[in-house]
């Protein structure tokens, strides 16, 4: 060929710098002319290692899920990011807590072997029940939500309802629900849900993570995303480039890149892999039809059925609320699971609404005077618009409402992700929503082709990658890797196809 087939990523994140060091890897830098446009001044999209307090923690990708054949565990043990150092201490570098101490609103400590224990087990085998495929669908109430109530309805017909008092004005029915609640927020957290009647339960079965440990890098997750930036030739990646507009032809001729402002507007390609977020699609879907002027466009516009996909799955918004604690009790901090009273008790005014649907509130590792709460759907974008002052008022009023009044621990600073506020974003990460399915994710993996090159399959000139596009893993970064992997893996198996046909 007189010149190297052009190639775009856009989106500098886990998915865009996999595909584009797949590329450059397999073709030993020499076949494509590749480059990465990124609409931030930094690299990492929903990756972001920072630190606080003296600990290092993670805005954004906290967790590997499951090491056994992880291709994230795999790259952070090639490059050494697993190995860390009690001087430099990081997120969960112990591990998840396995023994939290329970209490309910108002200060009365939840009973384990009649309440905690009983709910747990009842909550995580109706979750690996919808997890393994097994959950009966109801055509009426195919969410998630309903299925787990379902369940707690009947456990409690199981034992024979009772009003029984447990302790500090509660009964044990109250105790239950609530306790039960708690584990429900923190399924809001994994999955984006703002609402888990919103999650797709026929879906459910079809979400894999890896077997084994899920645990963090002690070195940060920006390690990954550096190595795979690293192994790029110098200016290969280009930050502050926002791709407004794709515009392409059902001809197969070039894409062309509209860019926000700059001195270079646009940019043609050959083929162009796009990362962004689901997010972003939604938005530019809005943008199309004139109303949105955020989000990204594609003209001509994409195809309906690649339209109503990004419209059916869901993308929540996820925060994370880190919180520097000062005092004498600093370093006694428990694990605290939250059991919030209902709506009838008088003690609920104390606590914030957007403190409400929040599981717990833990150390990020035991003895770290740094603790950490997550926040999903409605009451995460809340915490995104108050100020520092109004969230240290709010998370003060909250810890009174559970730990004894004697506690000396106060906050006094505090620091949170805002992923739903962010233009380049737009939310955290995607599920599959009541109305939606795997076949979803499916056809956002599909590219957009053109032309036929001899007798061999379309020219794919606009490609899709990230988290949103994989069936099987999508919300995780292992599931944003493998579709970098996947679509590299389609261009340049299209390119073997057409020197194959060019070769007498």
């Amino acid at each position: 060929m007189a010149e190297k087939p052009r190639v775009v990523v856009i989106g500098a994140g886990m998915a865009g710098l996999t595909a584009a060091h797949c590329l450059h890897a397999a073709s030993a830098g020499d076949f494509f002319d590749l480059c990465v446009v990124e609409a931030g001044h930094r690299i990492g999209g929903r990756v972001l290692t920072s630190e606080f307090a003296g600990d290092r923690i993670e805005m954004g990708a906290t967790w590997i899920h499951g090491i056994d054949g992880s291709p994230i565990h795999a790259v952070a043990a090639d490059i050494g990011a697993l190995a860390g150092s009690a001087s430099v201490p990081w997120e969960r570098m112990d591990g998840f807590p396995s023994d939290p101490l329970t209490v309910a609103e108002g200060g009365t400590v939840v009973d384990p072997l009649l309440v905690v224990d009983p709910i747990k087990s009842l909550y995580r085998g109706l979750r690996d029940s919808a997890r393994g495929g097994d959950a009966p669908v109801e055509s009426k109430h195919p969410g998630v939500g309903q299925f787990l109530r379902r369940g707690l309805r009947e456990y409690r017909v199981s034992r024979g309802e009772t009003r029984a008092d447990v302790g500090g004005g509660w009964s044990l029915e109250d105790m239950e629900e609530a306790v039960f609640a708690s584990h429900e927020f923190a399924e809001r957290v994994c999955t984006s849900a703002d609402e888990l009647s919103d999650l797709d339960l026929a879906a459910e079965g079809e979400y894999r993570d890896y077997p084994g440990d899920h645990i963090t890098i002690a070195h940060g997750y920006s390690r990954i995303i550096e190595h795979l930036a690293g192994a790029l030739p110098p200016a290969t990646i280009l930050l502050g480039r926002r791709v407004r507009r794709i515009e392409w032809r059902l001809d197969g001729g070039p894409v062309k890149l509209h860019f926000d402002g700059g001195e270079n507007p646009t940019m043609t390609a050959d083929h162009v892999i796009v990362t962004v977020s689901l997010g972003v699609l939604k938005a530019g879907l809005g943008k199309e039809g004139g109303g949105d002027t955020s989000g990204l466009e594609f003209s001509p516009a994409l195809p309906e059925r690649k339209q109503e996909a990004i419209r059916r799955l869901g993308f929540g918004v996820v925060n994370k609320l880190f919180m520097e604690m000062g005092g004498a009790d600093e370093a006694r901090f428990p694990f605290l699971q939250m059991a919030f009273a209902p709506p009838t008790k008088e003690a609920k005014r104390a606590v914030p609404r957007w403190m409400r649907k929040t599981g717990s509130i833990c150390p990020i590792y035991r003895g770290s005077r740094v603790l950490l709460a997550w926040l999903a759907g409605a009451e995460a974008l809340e915490l995104e618009a108050l100020t520092d002052e109004e969230i240290i008022s709010g998370v003060s009023a909250t810890l009174g409402a559970f730990l004894p009044p004697t506690s000396s621990a106060a906050v006094e600073r505090v620091k949170r992700s805002g992923w739903g506020s962010d233009p380049l974003f737009l939310g955290s990460y995607s599920y599959v929503a009541v109305g939606s399915s795997g076949d979803d994710l499916d056809e956002m993996a599909e590219p957009l082709a053109g032309a036929r090159v001899s007798a061999g399959d379309p020219t794919p000139q606009i490609l899709f990658a990230g988290e949103a596009t994989h069936r099987a893993h999508y919300s995780t970064t292992h599931g944003a890797y493998l579709s970098g992997v996947r679509e590299a893996t389609r261009l340049l198996q299209h390119y073997r196809t057409c020197h194959s046909a060019a070769t007498p």
